[in-house]
């Protein structure tokens, strides 16, 4: 598989309040990573600018105006979001390296792949609304600019530990994006109940995983073997935005999931697997959250060495999956209706 990087010094100039998780670190851990995927065979490419269509095909007009004028200074746009001079180019530069790496891999054909290694994260950012970290949405950037250049149906699956609630909002009633998310509940934004299915048209094309704190790597697989990955191949998706968050790993401190980084090998490889049957293996995989360093460069890299065909072998995980069992059951009765399960 040729994989393609997108990545940008650019990245450390979001700068944000001393001792914030979402810290210019984080940035640092992404050029590392962005070079050793570059001494591995893969591209890498600065990003682009999002254009103001690709922005207000997810956010409002008022809204992009607000963090316009929010260049240039250092501005609390939440008790945890915040700017700083360059936070509104940086984040416009993240959402542009979303759509890029659409364009890309709907252009290079053979199974392109792309891997977003950019900050700030997207996935709580709503239509109108900065939150959670996050100024602009780019997994939905991505997923409505694929959409726009003309694919009927796309996929964005997250497995962050938090509900990507901006993402789920921007397509709650829209039949032709998927949302799949795994995550942490109940826990911040407090959204993504297993009843949360979406509505009007877009009934059954949301499935929210919604996870015991403390859930293992068996926990994952099997939420992932018995819901989300049937879901994908019945939706059969033309192209796959994963939403790769890293902050359900064992070692991050905001989290409460015990996920080694194999597991998000394991969980990348089944998403990929379904691309490879469905989607001319058209991944977009960008990095949301994920604050403990170590853990973040080690998940990073293996996940883009997986989209790039030279990932880790990992074992499936040992041990019960209690918390997943208890999950399967509080959804499967709500998406029956929908889906073959």
């Amino acid at each position: 598989m040729r994989l393609k990087v997108f990545s940008s010094p650019r990245f450390a100039d979001h700068v944000t309040p001393p001792g914030h998780p979402e810290r210019v670190d984080r940035a640092a851990v992404m050029q590392s990573v962005a070079a050793d995927l570059r001494t591995s065979g893969a591209e890498v490419a600065e990003p682009r600018r999002a254009t103001d269509d690709e922005l207000l095909r997810v956010h409002d007009g008022t809204y992009l105006t607000l963090l316009r004028e929010t260049g240039g200074r250092a501005v609390a746009l939440d008790p945890d979001t915040f700017t700083s001079p360059e936070s509104y180019e940086v984040a416009r530069l993240a959402a542009g390296a979303a759509a890029g790496a659409v364009d890309h891999v709907l252009e290079a054909g053979d199974g392109a792949r792309a891997l977003v290694l950019a900050r700030p994260p997207g996935h709580h950012a709503e239509r109108a609304r900065a939150m959670g970290f996050c100024l602009f949405n780019s997994a939905a950037v991505a997923a409505a600019h694929a959409r726009a250049r003309g694919l009927s149906r796309v996929a964005v699956v997250d497995y962050d530990v938090h509900h990507g609630n901006g993402t789920q909002s921007a397509f709650y009633d829209d039949p032709s994006v998927l949302f799949v998310s795994s995550h942490q509940f109940p826990y911040y934004p407090g959204t993504g109940a297993a009843g949360e299915i979406g509505t009007g048209a877009g009934r059954g094309f949301t499935v929210n995983l919604p996870l015991q704190a403390g859930s293992t790597d068996a926990d994952y697989e099997r939420v992932f073997a018995e819901i989300a990955l049937p879901v994908l191949r019945q939706f059969a998706p033309e192209l796959i935005v994963i939403s790769a968050g890293f902050d359900a790993h064992a070692e991050d401190p905001l989290g409460g999931m015990r996920l080694s980084s194999g597991q998000f090998v394991r969980l990348t490889e089944g998403i990929a697997h379904v691309a490879d049957a469905c989607s001319e293996g058209r991944v977009v995989a960008l990095v949301e959250g994920g604050y403990d360093l170590k853990a973040l460069a080690e998940c990073t890299r293996a996940v883009g060495q997986t989209l790039g065909g030279d990932g880790p072998d990992v074992p499936p995980p040992a041990g019960e999956a209690t918390r997943g069992a208890a999950a399967c059951a509080a959804v499967l009765p709500v998406l029956r209706e929908y889906w073959r399960l």
